[in-house]
This record gives C-alpha cells, structure tokens and sequence, in this order.
C-alpha cells in the first residue's frame, strides 16, 4: 500500500494555518491606553504681578555748610545712626564771632544817634509853633529822626545775619538716619553752599522700593474690571530677595506715577515697606508681587495638561462623557501655583489628560486611571501672577 506523502504534507498545513488563523481571530483587542485625568473646578484667586525693583532710601539728606570756615571737629562716626539735631561738624567760629560784635557795637551806635535825633525833631517841632524855625527846619528834623529809627532797624538786623552765621558754625544733622562716609576731616576748608557735600545720611526705615510696571498691563488690567471680569482689591505687597528668600514684612503701595516713559513703555510703582533691622539697602535688587484684582469663579488647569505647538498656541486634551479624547485648543494668562488659569477654552468640570498623553490622539478612546479635582491635583497657590 503505497502513501501519497505530498498529499498528506498539505493536508497537515492546511489543518495548522486554519488553527492559527481561528487564534488570531480569538485574540481580544488591546485595551484602551490608560490615562490620568483632573476634574476642573471654580474657585476665588487674587490676581498678582512680580515686578523688579530697587530699593531706595525713604529720606536723603546731603550735609552742606552755609558758612565757611576751618573744620574744627567732626563729631560722629561714619556709617552710625544719627539723630536730627546732633551736631555732626564744628567750624572755626572767630571771624564770626568778631562780626556779630562789630553788629551789636553798629547797633548801639545806632540808637545813640537815633535818640539825639528824636530829641532834635521834638525841639524842632516845638519851635515851629511859635515860627521860630521856618516849616523846611522842622520837616528836615522830622525825616532825619525817621532815618536814624530805619539805622537802628538795620543794625539790628545785621546782628540777626551775624548770630545765624554764628550758628552755622555747628552743622547739625537735618533728618535722623543712617549716615554714610565723611568726605572732609579735621583742618579742611568748607565754603557756604559747596558743590560737594561734606556726608550724606539715610532714612531707611520705612524704606522705598520702586518698581516699573508695563502700560500694556496696567490697560488689561483695567478692561478686566471695567467688563466685572474681576474685581479691584487692595492687597499687601510681599517682597523677594536677592536670594530668593521672601521678606518678614509686607509693604503697601503709596503711589503710581502719572506718567510713561516714552522709551520702555512702563510707569513707576512706589511701594513702602517697613525696614526695622536694615535689611533692605539702599541699591539692593528685589522683586515685589503685587496683588491688584480677584477673580471670581476662575477656572484652573494643572500645568501638564497644557500644551503648545510650535506657534505658541495652547491646547488641551479633554475626555468627554464617553471616554473620547478631543483636543481643545484654549486661552491662558496667568500662572496659580502649578497650574494656569484659564480665560477661554475650558470650564469647571470637563477632566482633562495630565498623564498618558504621548500614548493618545483625538478621537480615541482612554480609559481613566484615576480622576481627582484640579485644585488636589495642582495644589496651586491664591494668588495668579502674571506671565
């Protein structure tokens, strides 16, 4: 009995590709890509911007003589606190001690003089009653008498130039602060009104920080709150540090200046802070966050659930009820914490894709890992700043 052995070889891989072709079709389809998603929620947050900022004095006051003179002494020591009133430089006083006595001896001649000529107007006037001197006698008596009374006026006001001169001989300390190096010593020669000042002190407690603050914002801000997009508030200034540290105490905004530099398109912000153990210095680079507006129902979007193309342009992968992927292109301003807030786009309650996002595409289905409240999520802080 012979076997046809061919016959029998493609009977057997007839069987076996019919087996593996019903596997392939008996294989399940892979699962839907697992993704993380947050459930956007509403919430109060505080509109704030960061601006640099230097730190300038609260008062500034150049010591200057208004006599001049030898430098007697200089008493103080350079870089220690000074109290308005103290004496800081004494000048040699001779010369005007001398002049303030030629002044009381000019005045005292004065009224000598004054007392002879008041005497020779009375007997004048008395003679002109009887016509024993003629009416031009008695008139030239009269104005004499007057002149000698405007001698005595002058002399004493020279004795008050000389006694204030006098007392620019002591230059005492103007304001009370901190002042700085002495730019004369002991023997030097001062003139009134110099140009160079002879030390400078500073009051630094409270302490100005001036920071600059873009048009373009300031305008934003406004349509916010003319449109009640958001609300005015008057919040504390906090300051940072050179070293990234934040500042014990908060400021408060004195003033904004009413005019824009032409050439950075920006306007001054004068913020006073306190200063108790002069930590802030003149000079000294800080940045100060100021809070401006609060925002009402604001809606917040974890930062890894925003994405940008190339152009700038943000978008957001959301599900929808049915676990579809659909990408969301959206509008975003401000930073809260970890995560931005939200002006177009999205509202509270749509869960958009934080994690798994290379491993979907709109149109897809995803299966939900874990869905937790965007403010669990991101923990974001109260208060939005500004990008």
């Amino acid at each position: 009995m012979k076997i046809n052995v061919s016959g029998a070889l493609a009977v057997a891989l007839a069987f076996l590709l019919s087996a593996c072709s019903k596997q392939q079709a008996a294989a399940p389809a892979p699962p839907p890509p697992e993704v993380r998603v947050v459930s956007l929620e509403s919430r109060t947050v505080m509109l704030t911007r960061e601006l640099p900022g230097r730190v300038n004095p609260f008062l500034v006051a150049e010591v200057r003589p208004q006599a001049g003179g030898i430098v007697r002494a200089a008493s103080f020591t350079e870089g220690s606190f000074v109290k308005a009133g103290q004496v800081l430089y004494t000048l040699e006083d001779d010369t005007l001690r001398a002049e303030l006595g030629a002044a009381k001896a000019q005045l005292a001649r004065a009224e000598a003089a004054a007392a002879s000529a008041r005497l020779t107007a009375q007997r004048t006037a008395e003679l002109a009653k009887v016509d024993a001197v003629s009416r031009q006698e008695n008139e030239n008596a009269t104005a004499a008498a007057r002149t000698a009374e405007a001698d005595v006026g002058l002399a004493k006001a020279n004795i008050a130039r000389a006694e204030v001169l006098l007392g620019h001989a002591r230059i005492d300390a103007p304001i009370s602060g901190r002042i700085g190096r002495s730019n004369v010593t002991r023997g030097a020669l001062v003139t009134a009104n110099q140009a160079t000042a002879l030390a400078t002190i500073q009051q630094l407690d409270p302490i100005y920080v001036d920071v600059t603050q873009s048009s373009a914002e300031l305008l934003q801000l406004r349509r916010e709150l003319a449109s009640g997009k958001s609300r005015e508030a008057e919040l504390p200034v906090r300051i940072m540090l050179e070293d990234g540290t934040r500042y014990e105490h908060a400021g408060k905004l004195k003033f904004s200046e009413a005019t824009v530099d032409p050439t950075t398109g920006s306007f001054l912000l004068r913020i006073v802070v306190p200063n108790p153990r002069n930590t802030l210095l003149p000079g000294m680079f800080v940045r100060a966050e100021l809070g401006s507006a609060v925002r009402e129902n604001a809606v917040l979007v974890p930062q890894p659930g925003v994405q940008r193309d190339p152009k700038g342009n943000t978008a957001a992968l959301v599900l929808d009820e049915k676990d579809t992927v659909q990408a969301r292109p959206i509008k975003v301003s401000r930073t809260v914490g970890d995560a931005w807030l939200v002006e177009e786009g999205l509202a509270a309650g749509d869960r958009v894709i934080v994690e798994g996002l290379q491993k979907v595409k709109p149109g897809i289905q995803a299966r939900v890992a874990t869905q937790q409240p965007a403010s669990a999520a991101a923990q974001p802080q109260p208060t939005a700043k500004a990008q």
